[in-house]
């Protein structure tokens, strides 16, 4: 398997360009009232909990955390928020960009938490799910069966 890019190293190239986006697109800069800031806020906190919450199951199943190296996992964790999604992790930074995105008061910057989606599917998520196919044989298809990829 070959990740190059790191998961974290995708969320920060992602919140640039989303910030980069933004100062390039003051057209489409909106007025983030507090009623935006509060949304914008909340999404930050569940994003965080969520991220938080997901490298803690990884922790107590005693598996790696590491992303670049799903092929060391130890164990197929399913519980929990992996009831819910396979990626929760990845979606807790979805969250915190698109709470960044909002934050920012430019349409523009919305563009960042779609490409992280689309990036993490196709150069992290994708080889991880075959790694783990091949790790976890029968286990791991009805785990997916049952568990969407995001949400």
């Amino acid at each position: 398997m070959k990740l190059r890019i790191p998961p974290l190293v995708q969320f920060l190239f992602c919140a640039g360009f989303g910030w980069l986006a933004a100062r390039l697109s003051p057209g489409l800069d909106y007025d983030p009232r507090l009623a935006s800031h509060a949304i914008a806020a909340g999404l930050a906190l569940a994003g965080a909990a969520i991220l938080a919450a997901a490298v803690v199951a990884f922790l107590t199943a005693r598996t790696t955390v590491n992303p670049v190296r799903p092929t060391n996992a130890e164990h197929l964790v399913t519980t929990g928020l992996y009831r819910v999604s396979r990626n929760p992790m990845y979606l807790g930074f979805a969250l915190v960009l698109t709470s960044l995105a909002i934050w920012t008061g430019n349409g523009a910057a919305l563009l960042a938490p779609v490409v992280f989606v689309a990036a993490m599917t196709v150069l992290q998520i994708e080889p991880e799910e075959k790694a783990l196919k091949k790790k976890f044989g029968s286990a791991y298809d009805v785990y997916c069966r049952r568990t969407r990829r995001w949400l």
